[in-house]
This record gives structure tokens, sequence and C-alpha cells, in this order.
């Protein structure tokens, strides 16, 4: 049977080899162990800057969901921003996506959120079936970013 727990002191390392998990599944660059130690740091803190879940089979973490909350001015309310969700690949359609990707749906209904939003890769098409097939609209936007490096650049000019 699954249940969700949030993220604590005690699973915060489980926590952390899922993110990392999903990073390879991304093929992107995992944490470092100084963003790893960030992570656990801030995931366990008295006022964690984004909320964190695991989904859990017995003792097993097998998949988690972070958010955190923005700002929409134009509805003047707040938005769930659906950071990662992820489920270990042997763990996959049983519907522990769905129990997580609800859990943040009652979370944005709780809080008052005027909606909710997150991205998916291009080419994860699972994602887009998964996401739409709960009723979600794939929108005309493009997402832009800076770098640290990117960042030092624009202040320097």
């Amino acid at each position: 049977m699954m249940y969700i727990v949030p993220v604590d002191a005690g699973n915060a390392e489980r926590y952390a080899g899922l993110v990392e998990a999903l990073a390879n599944f991304e093929r992107l660059e995992p944490p470092n162990q100084e963003a790893r130690a960030r992570l656990i740091r801030d995931a366990t803190s008295d006022e964690p800057p984004f909320r964190a879940f695991l989904a859990m089979i017995d003792d097993e973490a097998v998949g988690y969901v972070t958010y955190f909350f923005t700002y929409s001015t134009f509805l003047a309310r707040r938005t769930l921003f659906l950071e990662d969700i992820f489920v270990l690949e042997q763990h996959r359609g049983k519907g522990i996506g769905t129990s997580l990707f609800r859990h943040c749906v009652d979370e944005a209904r709780k809080e008052g959120c005027g909606r909710m939003e997150w991205t998916a890769l291009d080419w994860n098409e699972p994602a887009h079936r998964f996401y739409e097939g709960h009723g979600a609209r794939r929108l005309d936007w493009y997402m832009f970013r800076l770098s640290p490096r990117d960042l030092d650049a624009v202040s320097e000019r």
C-alpha cells in the first residue's frame, strides 16, 4: 500500500536520492555534493522554501513531489508551481504519480490558489500524456533561464 509523507530529517537522504534519479532520467546533471547538502538543509529547515513529499511503499521511497508558491498578478492569487514529480520506473503505472499529482491539486485548492503550473521537457511524451489526461492544457509560452555565470555577466554590464 502506498502512502505519502512529508520530507523530514529522517527521510531527507532518500528524497535527495530520488532527486538524483530524476536528474538521471532527464539526462541532466544531478546535484553535486554541495547542492545535495543545501537541498537537504532547505527541505528540513524550519521555514523551507518549498514543500516536498515522498511516496512510500512499506519503508521504500518510490517517488516524490516538490512544489512552491508563486503569485499571479492577473489573478491576484498564489499559484502552486509543481517543480518536480517523479516515480521510479519500476513503480510506474500503479497510480503513484496520480496520487502525488492529486496531492498537489488538493494543496492548491486548500491554499486558495488561482492555478497550478509546471513545465515538462519537450521530449517527455509520457509526461505530456499524463498531464493532459488530468485535464491540463499545454501553453504557448517559452521558458527562459539565466545561469549563475549569466547573472554575473548581466550584472557586470
